[in-house]
């Protein structure tokens, strides 16, 4: 059950549009660990749907048209690497960015391929794990009064904390786009005072427990802790500092793009400026699901939203020294079928499809793995999701092998397993 139909027992308004803000309290060790290793963020811009790898970054301008498609590869500031004519932000920063077209994946159903991929472990009808995000937000916690986690606009199925439980669920941002965005936390009603806002807490805090104790599952349990983060992020001059999107000069703002995409990455990098540990943007649900109308909608669409975005959010943290220091990922679940379909559009392909990475000190401007001819079999440095995630965690500070207690005691590891890619790290 999710945390906000749990607050729907209560009225949203007695719990002030609190919502599912992730929390998670900051243990001595961790802290420990954080002042001895540089803390890097991570910013995932999650392409729902599968991007097609043929019309992006693993192109086959040699194979056959009904596989190569409609689009022509450029030049890139590398010497020798090429992506699609429709990613021309991208071709000037390329130098900056790891290719690694060499992903597979056991999983060809969205939503279960999702869950694998941002979990580390194939889904389970009993037991839902935890996702990277909710992961970071358990391991390290917040920093400077802020969400540890952030989803922008909204949260999808498997963004979750599964077993964790709702404390480490992702802050839903909203859409940084909208006209006169505002973030629903930090906002009080116009008919509510700060008197009544403290009253509340205390109402809160003394709550009956034998009320409370109507439904055990973690995310109620949550509650308490939810209203008590939510208060603090309401007085946070920080917090409010960090969503104030429209304090970013209108040329910047042009320059990520005005689209839910662009903004959302444009938040990102605010948020992770300050304090935020892990932040997704996704455009939509499902959006690069291109069964049909594969061309048109890449190229008008997804991957001029995409190529803005990235390459502004990659440049604009190198620009200000941040790049070391955040890890910038591009993918979705899997890719697209090398075949086009009767449609004109690419079905799910789990076989093999590529990602982009930036950031937290990776060599840029290399292509990672290869596959056959036609894009449709890895054939050098196979990368499965457990061992994606476990090379992320390595990264972002945090050990894999780490075992949580399940809710019925048993223990988990974060992932399923999994081996450290090394040449990411190269």
């Amino acid at each position: 059950m999710k945390i906000t139909n749990q607050t729907d027992i209560f009225g949203r308004r007695d719990f002030l549009r609190i919502g599912s803000l992730g929390v998670g309290g900051l243990s001595m060790a961790n802290a420990l660990r954080a002042a001895q290793k540089k803390e890097i963020s991570c910013i995932l811009l999650w392409q729902s749907g599968g991007s097609p790898q043929l019309d992006t970054f693993d192109m086959k301008p040699d194979a056959p048209a009904e596989i190569r498609g409609e689009f022509k590869p450029i030049p890139t500031n590398v010497p020798g690497l090429h992506i699609c004519e429709h990613l021309p932000e991208m071709a000037k920063m390329m130098d900056k960015v790891t290719v690694l077209r060499s992903l597979r994946s056991k999983e060809n159903n969205h939503e279960r391929a999702i869950n694998y991929l941002l979990t580390g472990y194939l889904p389970l009808p009993t037991l839902e794990f935890p996702s990277m995000g909710s992961v970071i937000s358990k391991q390290l916690g917040p920093k400077n009064g802020l969400p540890p986690y952030v989803a922008v606009p909204n949260t999808f199925p498997s963004y979750g904390a599964g077993y964790l439980g709702g404390a480490h669920n992702p802050f839903i941002a909203g859409d940084p786009n909208a006209t006169g965005y505002q973030v629903r936390d930090l906002t009080l009603p116009v008919d509510v005072d700060w008197a009544r806002v403290g009253n509340r807490r205390f109402l809160v805090q003394q709550m009956d427990a034998k009320f409370r104790s109507v439904e055990a599952s973690p995310d109620f349990a949550a509650l308490d802790e939810f209203s008590k983060k939510a208060y603090d992020l309401l007085s946070s001059p920080t917090a409010k500092k960090a969503f104030d999107i429209q304090s970013e000069p209108e040329a910047l703002r042009e320059r990520y793009g005005r689209t839910p995409v662009g903004q959302g990455a444009l938040l990102a990098r605010r948020l992770v400026e300050n304090g935020v540990r892990f932040v997704t943007v996704a455009k939509g649900w499902l959006n690069y699901d291109t069964h049909g109308d594969n061309f048109n909608i890449c190229k008008k669409v997804l991957l001029p939203e995409f190529d803005k975005a990235y390459a502004a959010l990659v440049t604009d943290l190198h620009e200000r020294g941040m790049l070391d220091s955040t890890l910038v990922i591009g993918m979705g679940e899997f890719g697209r079928t090398p075949k086009i379909n009767a449609d004109a559009g690419r079905d799910h392909h789990n076989k093999a499809w590529s990602i982009v990475l930036s950031g937290a000190g990776m060599t840029g401007g290399r292509v990672l793995g290869a596959t056959d001819k036609t894009a449709t079999e890895v054939t050098d440095l196979p990368v499965e999701p457990e061992d994606l995630l476990h090379t992320f965690y390595h990264i972002l500070g945090v050990d894999a092998s780490h075992e949580y207690q399940t809710p019925i005691g048993r223990p988990a590891k974060i992932i399923n397993d999994g081996k450290l890619v090394k040449q990411l790290l190269a």
